[in-house]
């Protein structure tokens, strides 16, 4: 009797070369991850989501800065199941980034994933390797130096115009394209890293109060030249560079306290936000509206804020 003919795979989505299980993935970390990968090249195929097939890297941009944001906010609030929520969020959008790239040929999520492996190796030399490193300092200090080794390697290598012209400096690779508060901390985070900071939290004090009193010095200024239209403008970009030195000078203290600055910022924001709210509330509950509330009044709600909210 004849054996029946076999019939033929329906071909799978690849990754690497690899097929993609349709269907539910298996529980593994590997076999989630291709199917997280799969799900997304899934919607953004000719028959998938209109608005994913729609996206684009500079489209999803907003998107991206949101989520990181949202898992700063998970974190704090210590629910593990938003937390995990929110880091899948990050997460698709890194594999929705990739499967952009891929489509163009550019790169695709294996390639990611195998650079970040590859520069992790290579950056934790005292751990893959024969060098020395026995406090977070020093980790710290080889991990600049190598960088800065790579970013001379690519000039050397003459990976393009770009490339070639690219600086060496510790600080090159801070992106400009950061909010000031994160590239002032990126910026003296990196130069500390190479022993480029005070000895101790004091010196960082002064600086800060050195930085108010020239603020103040280049507000008077402002002020006693307001007649001459001038002077006033170039008094406003003396009060304008003292105010942004205050900024960076406090920044510092951030950093030195082992504090990030922008995550401290928002919480002194949702602080401020929720003792305004307070007040707003009290003076609804007494017929009238915070606006219509004397100055004296707004003090003294102000400081009942600080106890009930």
């Amino acid at each position: 009797m004849p054996s029946r003919p076999r019939k033929k795979k329906k071909p799978g989505k690849r990754i690497s070369g690899k097929k993609l299980r349709r269907g539910r993935p298996k529980t593994g970390v590997g076999g989630l991850f291709e199917g997280l990968v799969a799900l997304q090249h899934r919607l953004r195929a000719p028959n998938g989501c209109p608005w994913d097939r729609e996206q684009t890297h500079q489209s999803l941009k907003p998107f991206l800065i949101e989520e990181a944001y949202e898992v700063l906010g998970a974190m704090e609030t210590g629910e593990r199941e938003k937390f995990a929520e929110e880091l899948g969020d990050l997460l698709l959008q890194i594999v929705f980034h990739a499967e952009l790239a891929q489509e163009q040929g550019r790169f695709d999520i294996a390639d990611v994933i195998r650079a970040v492996h590859t520069k992790m190796v290579r950056r934790h030399p005292h751990v893959f390797g024969n060098a020395k490193a026995r406090t977070s300092a020093q980790v710290l200090k080889n991990w600049e130096q190598i960088k800065a080794e790579e970013r001379a390697a690519e000039s050397r290598e003459g990976k393009g115009a770009a490339a070639a012209a690219k600086p060496t400096s510790v600080l090159a690779a801070v992106p400009r394209s950061l909010p000031a508060l994160l590239e002032g901390y990126q910026l003296t985070r990196r130069a500390a890293n190479i022993g480029f900071d005070w000895p101790n939290m004091e010196g960082v004090l002064e600086k800060l109060g050195e930085e108010i009193s020239e603020l103040r010095e280049a507000f008077a200024e402002k002020s006693e030249e307001a007649h001459n239209e001038k002077i006033r403008g170039k008094a406003q970009e003396k009060v304008e560079e003292e105010m942004g030195d205050l900024l960076f000078a406090a920044v510092n203290v951030a950093r030195f306290a082992g504090i990030d600055p922008e995550v401290a910022l928002k919480r002194a924001n949702r602080k401020f936000m929720r003792r305004f709210q307070w007040m707003e509330q009290k003076a609804e509950e007494s017929n009238g509206r915070l606006a219509d509330v004397p100055r004296a009044g707004m003090e003294e709600l102000w400081n009942q804020s600080k106890v009930h909210a």
